[in-house]
Protein backbone atom coordinates (compact mmCIF):
# COMPACT_ATOMS: atom_id res chain seq x y z
CA UNK A 1 0.00 0.00 0.00
CA UNK A 2 2.03 2.89 -1.21
CA UNK A 3 1.43 6.18 0.49
CA UNK A 4 -0.20 4.76 3.42
CA UNK A 5 1.00 6.96 6.95
CA UNK A 6 0.92 4.96 9.86
CA UNK A 7 0.50 7.62 12.74
CA UNK A 8 0.88 5.71 16.30
CA UNK A 9 0.20 6.71 19.79
CA UNK A 10 2.93 5.07 22.67
CA UNK A 11 1.43 5.10 26.58
CA UNK A 12 4.15 4.41 29.47
CA UNK A 13 1.24 4.74 31.77
CA UNK A 14 2.27 5.82 35.85
CA UNK A 15 0.16 7.45 38.15
CA UNK A 16 2.65 10.03 39.10
CA UNK A 17 3.70 10.23 35.31
CA UNK A 18 1.89 8.84 32.44
CA UNK A 19 4.64 8.99 28.79
CA UNK A 20 3.26 9.56 25.65
CA UNK A 21 4.71 9.73 21.98
CA UNK A 22 3.49 10.00 18.84
CA UNK A 23 5.27 9.34 15.81
CA UNK A 24 4.46 8.41 12.40
CA UNK A 25 5.61 5.63 10.01
CA UNK A 26 5.87 7.56 6.50
CA UNK A 27 7.94 6.34 3.22
CA UNK A 28 9.64 3.86 5.65
CA UNK A 29 11.09 6.80 7.52
CA UNK A 30 9.72 6.82 11.16
CA UNK A 31 8.86 10.58 12.01
CA UNK A 32 8.28 12.13 15.51
CA UNK A 33 5.20 14.25 15.59
CA UNK A 34 4.83 14.94 19.71
CA UNK A 35 5.80 13.65 23.04
CA UNK A 36 5.34 14.50 26.84
CA UNK A 37 3.76 13.31 29.94
CA UNK A 38 1.34 13.43 31.65
CA UNK A 39 1.94 14.50 35.34
CA UNK A 40 -1.45 15.26 37.57
CA UNK A 41 -0.66 16.87 41.00
CA UNK A 42 -0.42 14.90 43.99
CA UNK A 43 -2.67 16.72 45.46
CA UNK A 44 -5.29 15.15 44.20
CA UNK A 45 -6.65 11.53 45.30
CA UNK A 46 -5.71 8.64 42.78
CA UNK A 47 -10.01 8.90 41.52
CA UNK A 48 -9.15 12.01 40.08
CA UNK A 49 -5.76 11.85 38.83
CA UNK A 50 -6.82 9.11 37.03
CA UNK A 51 -9.88 11.19 35.45
CA UNK A 52 -6.51 13.97 35.00
CA UNK A 53 -4.75 11.30 32.51
CA UNK A 54 -7.37 10.12 30.54
CA UNK A 55 -8.92 13.67 29.89
CA UNK A 56 -5.64 15.00 28.95
CA UNK A 57 -4.98 11.55 26.80
CA UNK A 58 -8.12 11.63 25.08
CA UNK A 59 -7.23 15.78 24.45
CA UNK A 60 -3.98 14.35 23.06
CA UNK A 61 -5.26 11.82 20.90
CA UNK A 62 -8.15 14.32 19.26
CA UNK A 63 -5.08 16.64 18.70
CA UNK A 64 -2.92 14.27 17.55
CA UNK A 65 -5.24 11.96 15.27
CA UNK A 66 -3.35 8.48 15.28
CA UNK A 67 -4.89 5.51 13.64
CA UNK A 68 -2.91 2.89 16.31
CA UNK A 69 -2.04 2.69 19.63
CA UNK A 70 0.45 0.46 21.72
CA UNK A 71 0.72 0.14 25.09
CA UNK A 72 3.64 -1.24 27.81
CA UNK A 73 2.07 -4.87 29.60
CA UNK A 74 2.60 -4.82 33.05
CA UNK A 75 3.88 -7.75 35.04
CA UNK A 76 1.99 -7.25 38.99
CA UNK A 77 4.15 -8.68 42.01
CA UNK A 78 2.25 -9.79 44.90
CA UNK A 79 0.95 -7.51 46.88
CA UNK A 80 2.60 -4.61 45.82
CA UNK A 81 0.34 -0.97 46.04
CA UNK A 82 2.72 0.25 43.23
CA UNK A 83 1.80 -2.21 40.64
CA UNK A 84 -1.79 -1.89 41.68
CA UNK A 85 -1.33 2.25 41.05
CA UNK A 86 0.51 1.38 37.92
CA UNK A 87 -2.88 -0.81 36.74
CA UNK A 88 -4.87 1.72 37.58
CA UNK A 89 -2.96 4.38 35.44
CA UNK A 90 -3.05 1.70 32.89
CA UNK A 91 -6.53 1.36 32.87
CA UNK A 92 -7.37 4.97 32.72
CA UNK A 93 -5.36 5.01 29.45
CA UNK A 94 -6.62 2.32 27.90
CA UNK A 95 -10.62 3.75 28.85
CA UNK A 96 -9.05 7.00 26.84
CA UNK A 97 -7.44 4.82 23.78
CA UNK A 98 -10.85 2.34 23.77
CA UNK A 99 -13.01 5.87 23.68
CA UNK A 100 -10.96 7.39 20.89
CA UNK A 101 -12.00 3.62 18.70
CA UNK A 102 -8.25 2.57 18.71
CA UNK A 103 -7.37 -0.35 18.47
CA UNK A 104 -4.85 -1.14 22.19
CA UNK A 105 -2.12 -3.32 21.02
CA UNK A 106 0.11 -4.39 24.33
CA UNK A 107 4.21 -5.40 23.98
CA UNK A 108 5.97 -6.43 26.97
CA UNK A 109 8.63 -4.25 27.97
CA UNK A 110 11.35 -6.76 27.18
CA UNK A 111 9.99 -6.53 23.22
CA UNK A 112 10.08 -3.00 23.43
CA UNK A 113 13.73 -2.66 24.61
CA UNK A 114 14.96 -5.81 22.25
CA UNK A 115 13.26 -4.10 19.37
CA UNK A 116 14.65 -0.52 19.61
CA UNK A 117 17.67 -1.17 21.50
CA UNK A 118 18.51 -4.42 20.58
CA UNK A 119 18.89 -5.71 24.26
CA UNK A 120 15.82 -7.12 26.42
CA UNK A 121 17.79 -5.64 29.12
CA UNK A 122 18.54 -2.39 27.87
CA UNK A 123 18.39 0.63 30.35
CA UNK A 124 16.36 3.58 30.16
CA UNK A 125 19.07 5.92 29.47
CA UNK A 126 20.09 3.08 26.49
CA UNK A 127 16.32 3.43 25.23
CA UNK A 128 16.23 7.31 25.37
CA UNK A 129 19.88 7.19 23.88
CA UNK A 130 18.34 5.39 20.78
CA UNK A 131 15.26 7.21 20.70
CA UNK A 132 17.51 10.94 19.67
CA UNK A 133 19.65 8.60 17.45
CA UNK A 134 16.09 7.38 15.46
CA UNK A 135 14.32 10.25 15.91
CA UNK A 136 16.86 13.16 15.89
CA UNK A 137 15.50 14.67 18.57
CA UNK A 138 15.60 15.03 22.33
CA UNK A 139 12.57 13.71 23.98
CA UNK A 140 11.06 15.86 26.55
CA UNK A 141 11.90 13.25 29.45
CA UNK A 142 11.85 9.85 30.41
CA UNK A 143 8.32 9.14 30.44
CA UNK A 144 8.16 10.07 26.59
CA UNK A 145 11.10 8.58 25.56
CA UNK A 146 9.59 4.91 26.87
CA UNK A 147 6.67 6.11 25.58
CA UNK A 148 8.50 6.76 22.14
CA UNK A 149 9.95 3.16 22.08
CA UNK A 150 7.05 1.87 22.60
CA UNK A 151 5.50 3.50 19.63
CA UNK A 152 8.21 2.80 17.11
CA UNK A 153 7.84 -1.03 18.40
CA UNK A 154 4.33 -0.73 17.12
CA UNK A 155 5.72 -0.93 13.89
CA UNK A 156 5.80 -4.70 14.31
CA UNK A 157 2.24 -5.58 15.35
CA UNK A 158 -0.40 -6.60 12.80
CA UNK A 159 0.04 -6.09 9.16
CA UNK A 160 2.47 -3.24 9.56
CA UNK A 161 5.79 -5.43 9.49
CA UNK A 162 6.54 -3.06 5.98
CA UNK A 163 7.89 -0.47 7.67
CA UNK A 164 11.91 0.08 8.48
CA UNK A 165 13.80 2.42 10.63
CA UNK A 166 15.12 5.31 8.97
CA UNK A 167 18.63 4.97 10.20
CA UNK A 168 19.74 2.50 7.16
CA UNK A 169 18.81 -0.34 9.61
CA UNK A 170 19.86 -3.28 7.45
CA UNK A 171 16.29 -5.45 8.18
CA UNK A 172 18.22 -6.98 11.68
CA UNK A 173 15.91 -5.14 13.75
CA UNK A 174 13.01 -6.23 12.23
CA UNK A 175 13.86 -9.54 11.97
CA UNK A 176 14.31 -9.93 15.62
CA UNK A 177 11.17 -8.13 16.35
CA UNK A 178 9.15 -10.65 14.09
CA UNK A 179 10.79 -13.26 15.69
CA UNK A 180 9.74 -11.33 19.05
CA UNK A 181 6.19 -11.34 18.54
CA UNK A 182 5.95 -14.83 17.11
CA UNK A 183 7.19 -15.67 20.82
CA UNK A 184 5.10 -13.40 22.65
CA UNK A 185 1.85 -15.09 20.75
CA UNK A 186 2.74 -18.44 21.38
Amino acid sequence: MKGFNLRVIGVDPGLRHTGWGVVEFKNSKIIHIKDGSISPSTKFDDGRRLLEIKNQLQSIINQYNPNMSVIEKIFVGSGSISSLKLGMARGASMVALAEAGLIINELSPKFVKKTVTGYGSASKEQIKSMIEKLLNIVPKNEDSADALAIAISGQHVGNHNKFSFSNGSDGLNLAIAKALVKEENK
